[in-house]
């Protein structure tokens, strides 16, 4: 029997688009050329593990990579448009997903999140329609884990008081979390509802999917 359901929060909740106002438009380089240094591997998992604890300190760290020099102002523009654009991301929720979280919410099935964010992603998280659904929720940098590691589902079991066997993993694939959920004994649900993954991707990410679901409330038929 089910009685909890964990969710992955980018790509599987919500979407962090770039708009019309973006970081990288201050500099006047590419989203990709933006992205090689703002997902920079070391970077992100520093700030992930939340051992960068302040929005500023994150921005200065990516831009000391870049072979710019900028000034103070221009990364406070910098810092606002990325808080701009997670917080959109966090207060336009889809409808179906939400009409998903609130089946699950009546059918008495506790709700997690286990997410690897920094500080900035999760500063308008109570701000989300999201955050009512939730009885527990896990960000990477308030307990210095990242998933695949077990240790972060274990956690998020822990709190909710639920055995493996009794919960079940929804994600996109992303940081191999699907692996991690199922070392931690999870059964595990693969949704490209917002986001569709390259051939090469998915396959990988299969691996260890129990289910795959591209529309959204087909979740309900793997956990109610």
């Amino acid at each position: 029997m089910i009685k909890a359901i964990f969710f992955d929060l980018f790509f599987t909740l919500i979407n962090p688009k770039y708009s019309r106002e973006n970081e990288y438009d201050v500099l006047g380089i590419s989203a990709a050329e933006w992205e090689k240094y703002a997902e920079d591997d070391v970077l992100y998992e520093e700030r992930a593990r939340g051992r960068v604890k302040s929005e500023k300190e994150i921005i200065d760290k990516i831009v000391r990579m870049m072979p710019y020099d900028l000034k103070d102002e221009q990364k406070q523009i910098i810092l606002h448009r990325r808080e701009e654009r997670m917080k959109r991301a966090l207060l336009e929720i889809d409808n179906k997903i939400l009409a998903c979280l609130r089946q699950l919410h009546k059918s008495n099935i506790k709700i997690g999140l286990i997410s690897n964010a920094d500080v900035i992603d999760t500063k308008y998280w109570y701000e989300s329609p999201l955050a009512e659904f939730f009885d527990s929720v896990i960000f990477s940098c308030n307990i210095g884990m990242l998933k695949p590691e077990m240790g972060i589902y274990d956690v998020a079991m822990k709190r909710l008081h639920v055995l493996p066997e009794e919960s079940v993993f929804v994600g996109d694939g992303g940081s191999n979390e699907m692996y991690g959920a199922k070392m931690a004994g999870m059964r595990t649900i693969f949704t490209e509802y917002l986001e569709s993954k390259a051939n090469s991707q998915k396959e990988q990410i299969m691996k260890y999917a129990d289910y795959h679901v591209k529309n959204f409330d087909d979740i309900l038929k793997y956990s109610c």
